[in-house]
């Protein structure tokens, strides 16, 4: 049992699962919300406080896609879980890009939601109480970590919170080498293929928005992790 009860947004619309999950997470200390489609949890979102979200995939109306998207511009910094029936690779990639915490496929047992929900919870106190540097200088770069922006000869590239932690993530560890596994633990959590994948991906884009500063790269260490070489400078 958890010492307070954190208020769950369940969106799933097999009406025999929500109510067996609401039933169990209710034993287990938290307040749930079920919604039987996209639109209604956004509603419900709108109206609410929430600490943490389960979201189904594939709903009526709007899918837990969309629904995640349109939770993340509300609030960019709540857990999302996405509960799914389909266990490709391309979707799992396409939830951890849009941020999400965790990703679990049905069937599943109810104690391995639970793990994963107090797994998630343990890292939002770090999450928040984390004070980083408003402007981080990379090389000819200005990093604006509060407003995730990129500016470059007076020219700035908006990009994404999960982008942002990644970025002062590998600023923080500049020029020495940062072991994979260390990385996805700090950003993800734990440590797994799918997360590893995601981790590609964003490395992929960093490279890319990078570019224009021949003096910065984000080297590849076989077998290791990364070095994210940057001339020497001060935070401003």
């Amino acid at each position: 049992m958890l010492k307070e009860r954190l208020n769950i947004l369940l969106a799933e619309d097999d009406p025999n699962l929500g109510l067996l999950l609401v039933d169990y997470l209710q034993t287990e200390g938290f307040n749930v919300k079920l919604c039987k489609d996209g639109e209604l949890a956004l509603t419900a979102f709108e109206d609410h406080p929430f600490d943490l979200c389960l979201l189904d995939v594939m709903m009526p109306k709007m899918d837990g896609f969309t629904l995640a998207k349109g939770i993340r511009l509300q609030d960019k910094k709540i857990p999302v879980i996405f509960i799914t029936a389909k266990s490709l690779k391309e979707d799992k990639l396409k939830g951890y890009d849009l941020g999400a915490d965790d990703y679990i496929t049905k069937p599943f047992d109810e104690e391995e939601l639970l793990w994963k929900i107090k797994a998630v919870i343990r890292r939002i106190p770090e999450n928040k109480g984390e004070s980083k540097p408003r402007h981080i200088t990379l090389g000819k770069y200005i990093f604006d970590f509060n407003n995730q922006s990129l500016t470059i000869d007076g020219k700035s590239k908006r990009i994404t919170e999960k982008e942002s932690d990644i970025l002062y993530y590998l600023s923080n560890h500049r020029n020495k080498v940062i072991k994979r596994e260390d990385m996805l633990e700090a950003l993800w959590g734990k440590n797994d293929y799918f997360f590893g994948r995601s981790l590609d991906v964003f490395i992929t884009k960093m490279r890319k928005y990078l570019k224009d500063d021949t003096g910065l790269s984000i080297e590849n260490v076989f077998g290791v992790g990364f070095i994210f070489n940057v001339p020497d400078q001060e935070n401003k």
